[in-house]
């Protein structure tokens, strides 16, 4: 089963663009990163630039609309992640568990769909995706 597992830093939501963690934050979620490599667990892992350096999409009446960052609206932004294969949800929550997190972060644990759990029409949409996909590998 693969699960991402969200960084939600509080207050990372109106940082500005050039902020940065700090060398020690940094060597301590390298410590933990290394960890989830060992355990062969680890599939992808990415700290994102503050939302005042991004820009949103939305679809309202069909159309694209582009606003820029920050977002005032926004109470919770995502900081960064990792992407793990293990073999059960208490798995996964055991590792965020692990993180150096500090008082003000929080890992939100979420499973990722895999194919097979959808409705075969739904995996039938899909299938020339899929086939594109392993052609890549």
């Amino acid at each position: 089963m693969r699960f991402m597992m969200l960084m939600i830093p509080h207050g990372y939501e109106t940082a500005a663009p050039d902020t940065v963690p700090s060398a020690e934050a940094v060597a301590a979620m390298m410590k933990y990163n290394e960890e989830l490599q060992k355990a062969g667990v680890l599939l992808a892992l990415d700290g994102l630039h503050p939302p005042s350096s991004g820009a949103r999409v939305s679809f309202e009446g069909g159309k694209p609309r582009v606003t820029d960052g920050p977002f005032a609206e926004a109470k919770e932004v995502v900081g960064g992640y990792w992407m793990i294969q293990v073999k059960s949800r208490e798995e996964a929550i055991e590792w965020a568990k692990r993180c150096p997190g500090s008082d003000n972060e929080v890992i939100e644990v979420r499973q990722v769909h895999e194919m097979s759990d959808f409705p075969e029409d739904v995996q039938k949409a899909a299938a020339g995706f899929e086939d594109m996909q392993r052609g890549k590998e």
